[in-house]
């Protein structure tokens, strides 16, 4: 288990500008570990238009930060996220095109929301204490990382209310096998999360008490080791992923030989052959 130690955290503003933005909380570790709270409670931190904008506007801001060496996205109160709000995509009916309009923005911000997430040079970790449906269970999966409490659950249950979960479809299915993605979205059930673990949605499960330090421990591991690195791991990974076997080892070969130029590289070896504590300059 990893280190149980919290750290100090920096309160940024609590954004002053817009009433939306008190529906996310923002703190900044020593270490450089940003963490983004949902604070939603009234609508269950659904992935709303606004939450939606603020997340990104967020993640955005931290992928151009140096200072932001690793990105959590947690929630307060039982409810992870329940995924996008039905009574706003109820209320969107009412316009002349019976909402077509709204949708399509709804899900276009929805899939920009994921993808930025994969794309941004930071490494994402969901922390999730309690319940994650639908685009709030897509959310956890499309995270690099995911840590859960032990009383949370999981589930694409959009079949249940004649709206098949097609686009937390995207997500779950690059994280889990055919088979556990199917029966999730077919059966539209909770599963626990000893069970997301066995699957592979979530990398672990513990207690509620240990959560947010057996993630902040893991995040400040991360941030620990070159930005730059990592940023080029990260990338790398999802990119060869969709390649086949001789063109991933060939992009993967590149990969690697650009990054032995790298300072940083050179300076960990050094270090390891040394026997002393790499000094990084994230170049």
């Amino acid at each position: 288990m990893l280190a149980n130690n919290l750290t100090k955290k920096i309160p940024f503003n609590k954004y002053d500008m817009r009433e939306d933005l008190k529906k996310l909380i923002k703190e900044k570790s020593d270490e450089g570990v940003l963490r983004l709270i949902m604070n939603n409670l009234d609508q269950k931190n659904a992935l709303s238009e606004s939450m939606m904008s603020i997340l990104m506007d967020e993640i955005r801001g931290a992928s151009s930060d140096h200072s932001i060496r690793v990105i959590v996205i947690a929630a307060n109160g039982n409810v992870f996220s329940s995924g996008h709000d039905l009574k706003e995509i109820t209320a969107a009916r009412e316009s002349e095109d019976s909402g077509e309009a709204f949708f399509e923005e709804l899900f276009d911000s929805c899939s920009s929301l994921m993808q930025l997430i994969v794309n941004t040079p930071q490494p994402v970790i969901a922390e999730v204490d309690g319940v994650a449906t639908a685009a709030g269970c897509q959310l956890v999966a499309s995270c690099d990382l995911a840590i859960a409490s032990h009383e949370s659950k999981f589930a694409t249950p959009g079949v249940n209310i004649g709206l098949f979960c097609s686009t937390p479809m995207v997500a779950l299915s690059r994280n889990v096998s055919k088979k556990n993605a199917m029966e999730m979205l077919l059966t539209g059930d909770f599963i626990n999360a000893e069970k997301a673990k066995e699957i592979g949605l979530i990398n672990n499960t513990v207690s509620k008490e240990e959560l947010t330090s057996e993630v902040s421990a893991l995040a400040e591991k991360i941030a620990s080791k070159s930005s730059m690195t990592v940023s080029i791991g990260k990338k790398a990974f999802y990119a060869q992923a969709e390649m086949n076997l001789p063109e991933a080892y060939k992009y993967t070969s590149e990969i690697m030989k650009d990054n032995l130029l790298k300072h940083d590289a050179k300076e960990g070896i050094n270090a390891f052959i040394e026997k002393r504590s790499p000094d990084w300059e994230d170049d």
